[in-house]
């Protein structure tokens, strides 16, 4: 290989490692020096050992947001469960399919600030929309999102409507992968419609329900922007996420060490339950 090449094959392999070292180790390696001082984010850390580790482990308001977003996690299942019947139905040959397909993914592509307005609006117990649905059945509809006890549950209709776009089209994929032999073969056996979709649709779309399943773990884990606009983690913290709690801690009351602490061991969290999903996987998960 000839001089000039061989620079440019080193400019092409530095780039990504020099990012990588800029923008991932770096600020990791600090954030857990961070994590073992007393630090506002203004004069120079001081080593303070493991103080803020210990100080979260007796912090209640800490296992009370974490509470909250294991609570909040109950969007993913009830997610999948809607975003694949969607699927199933979107993928038969229907007329203005192709409309209903654009109507669900159109969230996705939607502002996450605009859309989460939009539902603080729907959830107003004075003049939201739901309410004013529920009252033309006869129900007295609850103040959504100023009372302890619904709060969540608001949060977690939003959650399933927020992510059941992508989700439907990783799974209309997915379906679409499935061969139609398998369904042809099934249904000469006598397979009625539960049996087929029991054991040829759900095995072959396990890799995708893997996917998803991990994804949204991830993303509700580190879930907070909509909780700060709709409900600001109240009321009395019963919607304040783990990481909404970490953002008031780092940015709010500038106790930046405390919040590092916090921040690895949700990353920690976050690996344990990753590397378990994996783990399981082998069980329930077919790649061919």
């Amino acid at each position: 290989m000839k001089r000039r090449e061989q620079l440019w094959a080193y400019l092409f392999i530095a780039s990504p490692i020099l990012g990588f070292l800029l923008f991932a180790f770096i600020p990791l390696s600090y954030s857990v020096y961070v994590s073992f001082t007393d630090y506002s984010g203004y004069k120079t850390p001081v080593l303070n050992g493991g103080d803020n580790y210990v100080n979260l482990v007796h912090d209640e308001l800490f296992w009370k947001t974490l509470g909250n977003t294991i609570y909040s996690a109950l969007s993913i299942p009830i997610g999948m469960i809607c975003s694949l019947g969607l699927a199933t139905a979107l993928n038969q040959k229907i007329r203005g399919i192709r409309f209903f397909r654009t109507l669900f993914f159109l969230p996705t592509i939607s502002s996450v600030i605009a859309l989460t307005l939009l539902w603080k609006w729907i959830f107003n117990d004075t003049y939201g929309l739901l309410n004013h649905l529920l009252e033309v059945v006869g129900i007295n509809g609850p103040a959504w999102l100023s009372s302890e006890r619904w709060a969540m549950p608001a949060m977690i209709i939003q959650g399933v409507w927020s992510g059941l776009g992508i989700n439907l089209v990783l799974y209309l994929a997915a379906l679409q992968g499935v061969p139609r032999s398998f369904y042809e073969a099934a249904e000469m056996d006598g397979a009625n419609a539960w049996q087929r979709f029991r054991s040829i649709t759900i095995p072959c779309i396990s890799p995708t329900t893997l996917y998803i399943l991990i994804t949204s773990i991830i993303g509700a884990l580190q879930d907070y922007p909509r909780f700060q606009i709709m409900t600001e983690g109240g009321p009395n913290y019963s919607t304040t996420t783990i990481v909404y709690y970490l953002f008031q801690n780092a940015f709010r009351y500038m106790n930046m060490g405390f919040a590092s602490a916090m921040a690895w061991i949700l990353g920690i969290i976050i690996l344990v339950i990753t590397l378990l999903n994996f783990y399981f996987s082998r069980r329930w998960v077919h790649y061919e």
